[in-house]
């Protein structure tokens, strides 16, 4: 529940805690969203990014400052919302062609940086003092690209649909299910990992193996897409034709919110798959009605206001003290997110024959952490894997990253898209 900070008593304001404390989600709402406005305007008269005034707003509600203090699950649930339609948007752009067509690059492009970010990072964390499974910890959530700063930046530069952002998100698809499988490894990897006494699971293929929850992990994926290409592809848009035909244009938004949120839902629920993944996958399989435009049109005024609610949700993990206590590991931590995944991503792009102009887009909307950086900070925090310290730099730089993201943007001053295709 929401708390307020030392010094503050519902004494000083007998109706507003009451209602704060018994109706939580709709405090968070009201308040993150009304900070968020005033700081979005203020950041818009100084010539600053709108997110810049998202993320204060949720620095001011969060617990490492005074007054009210807002549900942190809470706001992260609803943030959750925004990513869900954010994706299912995406998919509703994107074909099955557009993603085999850019899978060379995606595929090498995606895992080879993780491979080398999470080396570097667990080399730096080795200096920090840290065990070796806290750098490998360290290390993925630094690779992992940010689905919610990746789109926003993306749409902001009017690249959604050009080559770039085929390849940019389909890079992220690849990253999402790489981090799916990570989450699914880490409890039984705990003890290897560092979590005390966490017993180790057999490598084999018998029951409670490695090698077994690996193939269940595969098997639930490979399920869930092949379900969605054969019979999602032609029962979600016979659904969404069917409450078209009704004449009731609230039917038809209520059918379109029911597909992409429960589309998303049972996909987590049942196989394991991201919320943000199985949200792609309904949008994509959509894509195919006709009506694609009018559900597009549809979703983009929730889609603007939960996507808004995620910065706040990320500005209340921030803890300022990080600053001060650690400026060379937040440094080299951004040094990372920033430097590093931008010329790895630069040098993949480029070395498979894109134009130089196509390899820049993509390398800069790339370079942010988000959603999955946290999740595994949360899973492995529940194991006792991290430090506290660490924690806050991963936020720390998730911050700061989607901060210099659309600075650098501008900086590239993308406002069309990219012509030239890949040489050969």
């Amino acid at each position: 529940m929401m708390t307020f900070r030392e010094g503050v008593s519902d004494d000083d304001c007998p109706r507003c805690p009451t209602l704060i404390h018994e109706m939580p989600f709709i405090s968070t709402i009201s308040i993150g969203l009304g900070l968020a406005f005033i700081f979005a305007v203020i950041a818009h008269r100084l010539r600053l990014p709108l997110i810049a005034g998202y993320l204060l707003a949720g620095i001011v509600i969060g617990p490492f400052t005074p007054g009210f203090v807002a549900d942190q699950d809470m706001a992260g649930q609803l943030a959750e919302l925004g990513v869900i339609l954010l994706m299912f948007g995406v998919g509703l752009k994107f074909s099955l062609s557009d993603l085999v067509a850019v899978r060379s690059v995606v595929i090498v492009g995606a895992i080879g940086r993780i491979l080398v970010v999470t080396l570097i990072s667990l080399g730096l964390a080795l200096l920090f003092g840290w065990s070796v499974g806290v750098g490998l910890i360290f290390g993925l959530a630094l690779s992992v690209t940010s689905t919610v700063v990746l789109l926003r930046t993306l749409q902001d530069a009017g690249l959604m649909g050009s080559e770039p952002a085929r390849i940019a998100v389909g890079w992220m698809i690849v990253e999402d299910l790489v981090m799916i499988f990570a989450l699914v490894l880490i409890p039984p990897l705990a003890g290897l990992l560092g979590a005390g006494q966490a017993p180790m699971p057999p490598l084999g293929f018998g029951a409670g193996g490695m090698g077994t929850m690996i193939a269940t992990t595969c098997a639930k994926v490979a399920t869930f897409v092949a379900i969605m290409l054969i019979i999602g592809r032609r029962a979600i848009p016979a659904i969404l034709h069917y409450a078209a035909l009704t004449g009731q244009r609230e039917l038809f938004r209520l059918a379109v919110l029911a597909l992409a949120l429960g589309v998303a839902f049972l996909s987590a629920e049942i196989f394991g798959v991201s919320f943000a993944l199985g949200a792609f996958f309904a949008g994509m399989v959509m894509a195919r009605s006709t009506l694609s435009a009018q559900a597009t049109k549809d979703v983009l005024p929730l889609r603007d206001a939960f996507a808004v609610l995620f910065f706040v949700s990320v500005g209340m993990l921030f803890n300022p003290a990080i600053i001060w206590q650690m400026p060379a590991a937040l440094v080299a931590t951004l040094a990372i997110i920033v430097g590093l995944k931008t010329i790895v991503a630069y040098l993949t792009v480029r070395a498979f024959g894109y134009a130089d102009e196509v390899a820049r887009t993509i390398a800069v909307a790339l370079a942010q952490i988000g959603e999955f950086s946290f999740l595994l900070l949360t899973m492995a925090a529940r194991q006792g894997i991290v430090p506290e310290n660490m924690r806050d730099l991963v936020v720390a730089g998730a911050l700061f990253s989607i901060l210099v993201n659309p600075a650098l943007f501008y900086w590239l001053g993308k406002t069309r898209q990219p012509e030239q295709s890949p040489a050969a």
